[in-house]
Formats: C-alpha cells, structure tokens, sequence
C-alpha cells in the first residue's frame, strides 16, 4: 500500500450535507523523532506504507513534522512527544494515576506521549483498511497540540471534535506538500472509520463525549477543506 489521501469532493460534500488533556478512559479511534527522521528527499514517502507497522510510523512522523512546520510558521516552537507507545490489552502506561485501557489510544500530557493498543489497531486496520491508522494519530496528535496551545473547553466533546478537526486539517497539509498520495478508496475509508468511532447517541454533555458519526466526519472534514485555522 502507498501513502493515501482522500476525495475533496467527498469531504466537502460531507461537510455540507449536514449542518484530552488527561486521556479519556476510552479515546476511540515505536516509529522514529520526526526531529531526527529522514530529511527530505532521502527517502521517499512511497517506500513506506507497505505494513501496519510502517503505516503507524509514517502517520507519526508526518504528522509531527507537519505541526513542527505549522508552528514555525506561526512564530511557535512545537514540543514533539516525548514517546509514542504501543501496549496490549491492559499492559498500558498510565496517565496522572489512570490506568489504560484495552482497545483504546490516547494521549497523555503528563510525560508528552501517545499510546496505543497495537492489536487493536491493527484489527482496525485489517477489518476497515489503512485509513484507521491515519484517523487515529493524527487524532491524538491533535490532543498534544490542545495542551501546547493551553486550548480550554468546557465540554469534552469540543475537546474531540477539534482533535478531529486538526487530524483532517494535518493530513490535507500533508497532501498539498506531496508527502502523501491518494488512492481510490481513501475517501471512503477515512470516512467510515470516522463514523464507527462516533457516539451511538448524541448526547454531548457527558464527560466521555466525542461526537455522533456525523459530527466527527464534518469536523474532520472542516479541517481538511478549510484548514487547521478553523479549528
């Protein structure tokens, strides 16, 4: 498999047909420093891709190095995490004294990493393609730039829906800067992994709230199309 992408028609068609900082116990949705990753022009973003474990690292380290660019940009100095973790099933780290849990990946900003449970990724992987992958980094990689940003919500369901905001907005970046391709597919892909990673009811006061399948596709969708200055 190649690097992927999705259709700008489909996420905008999407987008308008409907109008933490402490991990969540269940936050639905170890690959190398983008500081010290291959410079541009060594290595070609088609050698990867190939396996789960290439997938997870190149959605990593692009990711990282899109934000790294993006605060740049903006006067910022962005923090790359401190580590990216892969666990199974109750063998997790915790975060500020809560345990992790099975099937679940989250950030945690107290030491500045991402975990992931690796088998059931890659079970999402396998059963919904590689678009889980690049739904869920860059996700949680959303969360790191909320706790840099000291962004405050009242509701954690905003919280959610701008992680997903930014992960829309992080991989268009890196499809406008040729890091990754499209294939046909990808759209509805990405689509359907973020609609079966959305609440069953909308009920959006609750603390563990991430949205109904259409809030999260139209956040991500927002991202992708408008940019992450919509966010």
């Amino acid at each position: 498999m190649t690097p992927r992408a999705l259709s700008t028609l489909v996420l905008a068609a999407v987008l308008t047909a409907s109008c933490s900082l402490v991990a969540s116990p269940k936050d639905r949705h170890s690959a190398p420093d983008p500081a010290t990753g291959p410079a541009s022009g060594s290595a070609s973003p088609s050698a990867l891709g190939q396996t789960f474990e290439e997938d997870v690292e190149l959605a990593r380290t692009l990711t990282e190095r899109y934000w790294q660019q993006t605060f740049q940009a903006a006067g910022r100095t962005y923090r790359p995490l401190s580590r990216f973790e892969a666990y199974s099933g109750q063998d997790g780290p915790d975060c500020g004294g809560q345990p992790a849990v099975p099937e679940n990946a989250f950030y945690c900003p107290v030491g500045h990493f991402v975990a992931y449970d690796a088998q059931w990724m890659r079970s999402l992987y396998e059963e919904k393609g590689d678009g889980a992958v690049y739904v869920i980094i860059p996700h949680e990689l959303g969360h790191a730039v909320q706790a840099q940003l000291m962004s405050d919500f009242s509701l954690n369901i905003n919280r959610e829906l701008q992680a997903d905001c930014y992960a829309g907005g992080a991989l268009k970046g890196m499809i406008d800067a040729g890091q990754l391709e499209a294939e046909s597919g990808d759209d509805e892909e990405l689509l359907a992994n973020l609609a079966a990673a959305g609440d069953p009811t909308d009920a959006w006061w609750r603390e563990d709230a991430h949205g109904t399948p259409a809030e999260r596709q139209q956040s991500f969708a927002k991202g992708y199309n408008n940019g992450v200055n919509t966010c």
